[in-house]
């Protein structure tokens, strides 16, 4: 497929794509997560503002906006099985897209966030490329190793005009295996139809945006009563073993409402302070290198009085930390698993990230005005799986609370970006006159001081009718807490 007729099947599927509405997003959400009372818990769910806000001819507010405004709700669930009164959630529209864009609208210390990294560089040569046959590959470089693999390949300069020469030498399917067999992440842009039709994407279409499955017995675990002053998940403990946005963000959103979750990360590839700064709100972290025997064993002691296990990484079977082998070890365990293009799919394999999502699903393509696009948000994938994962955690909490069992959670960013495909196109004469957002946030910033210096970013963009939404908590340097409970 060449990029002219990518850009004709872009357009073609602006003009035919059917429009869903609002509360119908936020009741299909809840029933996909297994809600006992779909409708009654979109009633309580309010969106202000709509779509669209900026130029994208995909549905971004309404998106996360429905995102925001079920986890709010699921976790007001906890509370009110808890002994909470009922609360409604109201979420601002704008406020949804500041948190798409809350790597753009946060600073540490007065500075953004991407300027703080060890080499800023690598994140911007994150782009898309143009290959010898035609086709545009997204390459990404963000961390040592991924730019290291694409080196490896391209043989260049590491900046923006020698991938590009480089990258103007292959075929872009080739340079997209070549780059991901060095253990780098790259890929090639396709169209909707084409991504429907490849293995992968077959296997993305066929999932819910978020999978949810009893994988085996588990007792009972009841939510116990709390004060009025506790939040809704106080006492469930999370094990958070992520990185980079999504499943950080996740886990973050559960500790905000009270959980206490302890972040794990290795020592030697810990993610840059910026984004330990952004995620780590109300956690505590310690060092866990699953490869280390004695690693591996405090992993598994503190495993077995862990309510949640939250991971973002491929291989853990091959480090006793599957699904199958935590919940044998821990029956009643909820697992939740964030993936790029899905577990066990034929890229299940393969590394991703948001950008990637998008430039296979067909998004970049329909995004299109020149060349492939990412939406003007930039990211998109990563915040929406973050919430996503988060309600679902909430409602498996609920559930394994009445009915017991062991549960796991998947979401997958590929699988996010076709759910926003599916809830319709805009009309591209509608929205390519919006300005595009910019510094300015569309809703409060709000300040909190951190370990690392003051960290100004998005205020919490929904409300409750009768009860204050918490803050995040204390961020803490890697490695400040011991692998163990408190």
């Amino acid at each position: 497929m060449t990029s002219n007729m990518l850009t004709t099947t872009a357009a073609a599927a602006v003009s035919t794509a059917p429009l869903t509405s609002s509360g119908e997003i936020v009741s299909r959400l809840l029933h996909a997560l297994g809600d006992p009372d779909p409708a009654r818990g979109a009633e309580d769910i309010t969106v202000v503002g709509a779509d669209p806000l900026v130029p994208s001819v995909h549905r971004l507010a309404d998106a996360m906006s429905a995102a925001i405004g079920v986890f709010g709700r699921q976790a007001a669930a906890v509370g009110e099985y808890r002994g909470h009164p009922h609360q409604r959630v109201r979420v601002q529209a704008g406020a949804a897209i500041d948190q798409l864009m809350a790597t753009y609208h946060t600073t540490l210390s007065g500075r953004p966030l991407g300027t703080l990294l060890d080499d800023p560089t690598l994140l911007g040569n994150n782009d898309f490329y143009r290959a010898r046959d035609g086709r545009w590959i997204f390459v990404i470089t963000t961390y040592p190793h991924l730019r290291d693999a694409v080196q490896s390949v391209l043989r260049c300069e590491p900046d923006k005009v020698g991938i590009a020469r480089a990258a103007a030498r292959w075929d872009a399917f080739t340079l997209e295996e070549a780059i991901c067999a060095r253990g780098g992440v790259a890929c090639v842009v396709r169209g909707r139809d084409e991504w429907l039709a490849h293995p992968a994407g077959r296997y993305v279409a066929r999932r819910p945006v978020v999978e949810i499955d009893r994988v085996g017995d588990g007792p009972v675990r009841p939510l116990e009563p709390i004060g009025e002053a506790d939040e809704a998940l106080a006492g469930v403990r999370v094990l958070d073993l992520t990185h980079v946005i999504a499943g950080p963000v996740g886990a973050r959103l559960l500790a905000q409402f009270g959980a206490d979750v302890l972040h794990l990360s290795r020592p030697d590839r810990p993610d840059p302070i910026p984004m330990i700064a952004m995620t780590g709100g109300g956690k505590r972290n310690a060092y866990c290198d699953l490869r280390d025997g004695r690693d591996r064993a405090a992993f598994h002691d503190v495993l077995q009085e862990a309510d949640v296990f939250v991971h973002a990484y491929r291989g853990l079977a091959r480090h006793g930390a599957s699904t199958e082998e935590l919940v044998r070890r821990r029956p009643g365990l909820i697992t939740l698993e964030y993936h790029a293009w899905g577990a066990e799919g034929p890229w299940g394999e393969r590394g991703g990230f948001d950008q990637l999502a998008c430039s296979a699903t067909g998004f970049a393509v329909e995004e299109w005005t020149d060349r492939p696009s990412l939406p003007p948000t930039y990211l998109l994938n990563d915040y929406l799986a973050a919430y996503l994962g988060a309600a679902a955690v909430a409602t498996v909490l609920r559930r394994r609370a009445t009915e017991g069992g062991s549960w796991r959670i998947r979401v997958t960013l590929a699988g996010v970006c076709h759910w926003v495909q599916e809830l319709g196109l805009l009309a591209r004469e509608d929205v390519l006159d919006l300005p595009r957002p910019g510094r300015a946030p569309f809703a409060e910033l709000s300040t909190t001081q951190t370990d690392f210096g003051p960290l100004i970013e998005p205020a919490t963009p929904f409300a409750y009718s009768g009860r204050t939404v918490p803050q995040a908590g204390r961020r803490s340097p890697l490695g400040s807490a011991a692998l163990q409970w408190r």
